[in-house]
């Protein structure tokens, strides 16, 4: 059996190796990586006092278009890490993604990785990477990032946060996505407290994962998630899994059943969202066609999840254009919306009570 289990994992190995979805990065030199840093710094958006008492004023979970367009769109938003799965062909679905959410108003500025321009991050890149790359946003932006993975990248996204869950003396590095290489640091200046806090025992306010199970278990680089997948730690805030029936590379038993749901090991509030299944695994990410037709952007804005822990949602509506994976999008769009708003508030909040002291 065991032989036999090692042949079907070199068999998938070999065949999503063949179209391996890596990214080869070419670091910045060190005088070019600061000049973007501070042009970055000096064009970041400005919250003036009126626009953060616009910001406060939101509420999180009922963020309309008119509040993207004429609030949020002045504001900087948390960067969003995504992180595609293992073939090459994957990545242009989540560049899709990524153009999708820069339709619905996102800047494209929390979306690319500044140092070469690309949307995502592999699942082959290491999570200790990944990590380290947020943490150094997160110092250098006050927003502290989100992560949706799709596939194998789901795997990853649960990896970063197993990395943040550490307990000392474990320690991480902090990683430069401009030079792509590791700072001899293991700690940032919390910008909300200006304290050093170490990047172990970061916590992330959203992490999504869509179509991570199935056979890509099997695969060696997911060994180490045996047992761990469906178990989310503290270091993340709100967690949402999405899964499907007949997947036979991103659902455990063709992903049917309960064995399928996420759970908290404590306190994250961990969600289930069964998508239809006539969703194709590889293309859940595509999703620029829906900004085609201003009832799907309109239905997508207004789409407001059940409270459940498991839900399966419905399509209420017929549209005339192709509106694939749109229940995936407006889910996603949801909680991101959500968290641009708690984030920029947690950080307004912040500087108030800092002024306040002095």
């Amino acid at each position: 059996m065991k032989h036999t289990l090692t042949a079907i994992a070199a068999l998938i190995s070999a065949g999503l190796l063949a179209g391996c979805g890596n990214i080869h990065r070419h670091g910045l030199a060190p005088a070019r990586a600061q000049q973007i840093e501070q042009a970055s710094a000096c064009h970041k958006p400005r919250l003036t006092p009126e626009l953060e008492d616009r910001i406060l004023a939101l509420n999180p979970t009922n963020v309309t278009a008119q509040d993207v367009s004429e609030v949020l769109s002045r504001a900087p938003a948390p960067r969003v890490v995504n992180i595609h799965g293992g073939l090459a062909s994957v990545i242009p679905r989540m560049t899709s993604f990524s153009e999708f959410l820069i339709g619905m108003g996102y800047p494209a500025l929390s979306l690319t990785n500044p140092g070469d321009g690309t949307y995502s991050f592999s699942c082959y890149e290491s999570s200790e990477k990944i990590a380290g790359v947020i943490a150094w946003y997160y110092e250098k932006e006050g927003l502290r990032p989100m992560m949706v993975g799709h596939s194998q990248g789901g795997f990853q996204a649960v990896k970063v946060l197993y990395q943040f869950a550490r307990q000392p003396p474990a320690r991480l590095h902090v990683w430069n996505p401009l030079t792509w290489e590791e700072e001899e640091r293991w700690e940032i200046v919390d910008p909300l407290t200006g304290e050093n806090r170490p990047v172990i025992g970061l916590q992330l306010p959203y992490v999504t994962s869509v179509g991570a199970g199935g056979l890509t278990r099997l695969m060696p680089n997911q060994w180490d998630m045996t047992g761990r997948l469906r178990n989310i730690p503290d270091s993340v805030e709100e967690f949402t899994g999405f899964c499907k029936g007949r997947d036979l590379l991103g659902g455990d038993f063709l992903g049917y059943g309960a064995i399928n749901h996420y759970k908290a090991i404590g306190s994250a509030a961990v969600r289930n969202v069964w998508l239809p299944t006539k969703y194709r695994h590889g293309e859940i990410p595509n999703t620029k066609h829906l900004l085609e037709s201003q009832p799907m952007k309109d239905w997508i804005n207004n789409y407001r999840p059940a409270p459940e822990p498991i839900v399966t949602p419905e399509l209420d509506v017929q549209f005339n254009a192709d509106s694939s994976h749109i229940l995936w999008a407006a889910d996603v769009w949801f909680s991101i919306k959500k968290h641009w708003v708690l984030e920029l508030q947690r950080l307004i909040r912040a500087r108030r009570a800092h002024a306040h002291d002095r």
